[in-house]
C-alpha cells in the first residue's frame, strides 16, 4: 500500500522537496559509486600494466596486452557489480520513500540494499540483458524496456515476487495500464529536461536534475495508476 503522498499530483516543487529531504542519502550514493568505480579503474590499470610488465614490458605485443586487459577486467568486475548495486539506490530510494511515506536515511537505505543483494544483482542483470537485446535488435524495444525501469525497481524493492515475473508484471503495468502511455510520455519529457539541464550546465546540473526527476517519476507512476 503506497503512502498517501504518492497518489497526490506530482509537481516539480514536491519532487524538489523530496530530493532535499533525501540529500544526504543521494549525496553519499553519488560519492560511493564514484569511489567504487574509481577503485575498480585503478585495479584494472594496475593489473593490466603488471601483466604487460611480466610479459616483458612490450606494450606493442598485442597478445600479451589483450590477455593483461582481460585479466584486468576480471579484477575490475567485483567493483563494477558493487558500483551497480549501490547506484540502483538513485531509483530505489524514491521508490521506497513513496511506498512507505518515510524519509529514507543513509543507514536505512544501505541496510535495505545489503539485506537482499543477490536479488537486486539478479534483477539488474536480467534488466540489462533484456534492454541490451532490445537495443541490438532494433533500438526501440530497448527504449521500451528502459522506460519500465522505474516501475521494475519499485516492485523489486517493495515486493517479494520472483524476479522474472516481476519484470513481466512491470512491463504489463506500464504498457497495459489505462494511463500507462501517459506515464511513458512523462518519462520521456523528464529525460529531455534532464538532458537540457545537463547540457546548459556542462553536466553539473545532472547531479541535481537526475535525482529530482526520479522522485517526480515515482510519484507520477502512482498518480497515473501504474503503481498501486
Amino acid at each position: 500500500m503506497a503512502s498517501p503522498a504518492a497518489t497526490e499530483q506530482p509537481s516539480l516543487e514536491r519532487a524538489w522537496q523530496a530530493f532535499l529531504a533525501h540529500l544526504p542519502t543521494i549525496l553519499l550514493t553519488w560519492v560511493a559509486t564514484a569511489v567504487i568505480s574509481g577503485a575498480g579503474l585503478v585495479v584494472y590499470l594496475a593489473i593490466t600494466f603488471a601483466g604487460i610488465a611480466i610479459s616483458g614490458g612490450d606494450s606493442s605485443n598485442e597478445t600479451a596486452a589483450t590477455i593483461a586487459g582481460l585479466v584486468g577486467q576480471l579484477g575490475q568486475l567485483p567493483f563494477t557489480l558493487l558500483s551497480s548495486l549501490v547506484g540502483v539506490l538513485f531509483v530505489a530510494v524514491p521508490a521506497l520513500h513513496y511506498a512507505t511515506g518515510e524519509t529514507i536515511g543513509v543507514e536505512q537505505a544501505f541496510r535495505i540494499l545489503f539485506r537482499r543483494p543477490w536479488r537486486y544483482l539478479l534483477a539488474g542483470l536480467l534488466f540489462s540483458l533484456v534492454a541490451t537485446l532490445g537495443f541490438v535488435l532494433c533500438i526501440l524495444p530497448g527504449i521500451a524496456v528502459a522506460l519500465v525501469g522505474p516501475v521494475y525497481v519499485n516492485r523489486i524493492f517493495n515486493g517479494d515476487g520472483p524476479v522474472v515475473q516481476t519484470f513481466v508484471d512491470s512491463f504489463q503495468a506500464v504498457y497495459r495500464s489505462p494511463k500507462g502511455w501517459e506515464f511513458v510520455g512523462i518519462q520521456v519529457l523528464a529525460f529531455l529536461v534532464v538532458i537540457v539541464v545537463a547540457v546548459c550546465t556542462c553536466g553539473l546540473g545532472a547531479l541535481v536534475a537526475v535525482p529530482v526527476s526520479t522522485f517526480y517519476i515515482q510519484n507520477a507512476a502512482y498518480y497515473k495508476g501504474v503503481l498501486t
